[in-house]
């Protein structure tokens, strides 16, 4: 007989963009005239950046020639694209990253789940709260967090992140030894400066933890004292693994491409006490597990990096952002709490009226037939919270405002 991982009984009803799909349908069902706008899952509208269209069209025609056809490539990311990131996004903040460090995927969100495969079933994990579902979920399914009580899971340490304490995670006060931070923040859209970030690392290495740091929206800080990379943090480079994503960068979610950076500097120990660099591990699960990015979709990622490409990026940055500020202003306009939208694409507002944050999502479909995402589904401490994405057409969240301003029952 087959048996189960059972740890998968263990997570709480469906995952939640999907209990989300399954509400709206039946609403849309139910209601088939109306007009919905979607401000939940954080999925891009703009199309891809001309450079990354014309470098993959060229890339397509090269796949059709014997002399430039490409079969498999190096699972850990053709080398033109490791250097390309490599002296865009670390050589000029001050960063040293060697090309074997860089491994180029199909998604952050991959890489997030698979990377706590490296590390052994008894670490204590530490996440923020609220969190983005995957970094819990896939620990669950390791079997690392224990039973599931009045929600929350019993062997993980939930660090709370709310408008008492401005969103900032305090130090855990027990031991832990596996840490995710996400930065710019999904789902609240806030950040941590400098002098927070040094705190976590101090820790990490005081204690032996490993940061997971998630920095898939770093190109939407705009404020100076954030930074760009956990590494520009002295030390963290021994005791941090960092994932950058292309997808809300340069509109990269349907087209699939990410990377994350493992440097040799990071260890971990056996339980007899052996030290071991987490790249080789990591490498070693990559090749096995992954057979690497097309080259099409790599020489796109690339072409971010050209002149034009870049230039390009960031008109699509400001376009997300501006709606960004239209929602944040529209809606601190009529007395709401509203927190992000600085310097992420997310809107992370107050539920008004003392409402549940699955009764405000049911609120605001009915009323005003706009999705959102409940703060609940984030974890514990997102509850009595909703998140917004900018992500929508400039028309689709005008939209919204209005009919939040006319429509909803505040």
């Amino acid at each position: 007989m087959a048996l189960l991982n059972e740890n998968y009984l263990k997570l709480p009803g469906s995952y939640l963009f999907a209990e989300i799909a399954r509400r709206v349908a039946k609403f849309k069902s139910e209601n088939p005239t109306a007009d919905i706008i979607r401000l939940g899952i954080g999925d891009v509208t703009l199309p891809l950046p001309a450079a990354s269209l014309e470098a993959m069209h060229k890339a397509v025609d090269e796949m059709g020639a014997p002399e430039t056809f490409r079969g498999y490539g190096p699972e850990q990311g053709y080398d033109f694209l490791l250097k390309a990131i490599i002296e865009n996004d670390y050589a000029p903040r001050g960063v040293k990253i060697e090309m074997d460090e860089v491994f180029v995927s199909d998604g952050s969100k991959s890489d997030v789940g698979n990377i706590q495969e490296v590390f052994g079933v008894d670490n204590v994990v530490a996440i923020t709260d609220p969190v983005y579902p995957v970094y819990l979920d896939t620990n669950v399914m390791a079997g690392r967090t224990g039973e599931y009580n009045n929600g929350i899971f019993e062997k993980v340490v939930y660090l709370p992140c709310n408008a008492e304490n401005n969103f900032i995670p305090a130090l855990p006060t027990q031991k832990v030894d596996i840490i995710y931070l996400c930065v710019p923040n999904n789902p609240t859209g806030t950040t941590l400066s400098r002098s927070e970030l040094k705190k976590w690392v101090d820790y990490a290495k005081t204690n032996g933890a490993v940061i997971l740091f998630d920095s898939a929206y770093e190109s939407y800080i705009q404020e100076n004292d954030v930074p760009h990379s956990i590494y520009e943090i002295e030390g963290a480079n021994e005791v941090a693994i960092e994932f950058r994503s292309f997808s809300k960068t340069a509109g990269f979610t349907g087209t699939r491409c990410a990377y994350t950076v493992v440097p040799k500097s990071v260890t971990a120990k056996t339980a007899s006490g052996e030290t071991h660099s987490l790249n080789k591990l990591w490498n070693r699960r990559h090749t096995t597990k992954f057979n690497g990015v097309p080259y099409i979709i790599q020489r796109g990622a690339e072409a971010i990096y050209s002149p034009a490409g870049k230039a390009q990026v960031k008109e699509m940055v400001a376009y997300y952002m501006a709606n960004a500020k239209i929602i944040r202003e529209g809606l601190a306009g009529l007395g709401l709490q509203v927190f992000g939208g600085v310097n992420a694409p997310y809107i992370w507002l107050k539920t008004p009226g003392g409402l549940d944050s699955w009764s405000f999502f049911d609120k605001l479909l009915i009323e005003a037939n706009i999705v959102g995402t409940p703060g609940t589904g984030f974890g514990p401490a997102g509850e009595g919270y909703f998140r917004l994405t900018a992500f929508g057409n400039r028309e689709n969240t005008l939209a919204a405002v209005e009919r939040i301003k006319t429509r909803l029952k505040l």
